[in-house]
């Protein structure tokens, strides 16, 4: 019985986390029908992601540093956004005025959304990683795996020598969490998987809400091919390591700062 509810209690503080990606998805729907005419959809959308941030902040429900980090993911997003774009990978059909090389500057938010629910379920579960590779090996293969999201447009696609080095890396690393102060544990690739698996169910909604088109779904919408789910894994990934490898490095730093001080 103990189990079940923490199971339930689980998935309630998923959705809690999940709360950022929710306003974003609530306004592109919403935003079909209820856009002020005086300002472009897109521009709506953005200022709304910038107000709920501020929202966010405001009310504690996100830390300045959890802010920092979203951040970083928005420059991140938008830079390969708008490479994506430039290459036809996708479009933003609609028309705006805050548009950088044909892409919204919203778009750096569904990134940075990301950002914010690993940073609020970090910190409301309390990860805990155990056998975390050394520095150089993660920053090495998220370089690598995010480079890959450019250069495969030219050169061989890595992905998969890339998702067996990211297997063979994390092969020992579990995730450790907390819940009603009953610790469960999980393998970190399995996490990976799972959580790429429900970013291609936000991709699917995202755009039959027209957050964004790919070139299949620019008269007529049709599901996201399954095949993306091998990229927001990847992409899962390198989000994922950032957040852990600063939230290791700060960790280091306030050991290091507390046995200074001793």
């Amino acid at each position: 019985m103990k189990h079940i509810y923490n199971l339930f209690y689980f998935g309630y503080l998923q959705a809690i986390s999940c709360l950022f990606p929710l306003i974003i998805f609530v306004t592109l729907a919403l935003s079909e029908r209820m856009t002020p005419f005086f300002l472009p959809r897109y521009d709506f959308i953005l200022i709304v992601c910038i107000l709920a941030q501020i929202f966010l902040l405001i009310t504690k429900f996100e830390t300045f540093d959890e802010m920092k980090v979203i951040l970083v993911f928005h420059i991140i997003g938008l830079a390969l956004e708008i490479y994506k774009v430039h290459m036809g990978s996708w479009s933003y059909p609609e028309e705006a005025i805050f548009k950088i090389a044909g892409v919204p500057l919203y778009s750096g938010f569904m990134y940075a959304s990301v950002a914010s629910y690993m940073c609020q379920a970090w910190r409301r579960l309390n990860l805990q990683l155990v056998n975390w590779p050394t520095s150089w090996m993660t920053i090495g293969l998220g370089i690598a795996i995010y480079g890959n999201f450019f250069t495969h447009h030219f050169l061989y696609d890595f992905r998969w020598v890339l998702k067996i080095l990211v297997v063979v890396l994390f092969f020992r690393t579990m995730v450790y969490f907390t819940v009603h102060q009953t610790i469960y544990r999980m393998s970190l690739p399995i996490s990976f998987v799972l959580i790429g698996f429900f970013i291609w169910i936000a991709e699917n909604i995202a755009t039959f809400f027209g957050a964004w088109a790919y070139p299949n779904q620019q008269s007529d919408w049709e599901i996201v091919h399954i095949g993306k789910i091998s990229s927001w894994l990847l992409l899962v990934i390198v989000s994922f390591m950032i957040v852990a490898q600063l939230k290791h490095t700060k960790y280091e730093k306030l050991a290091h700062n507390k046995n200074a001080a001793l």
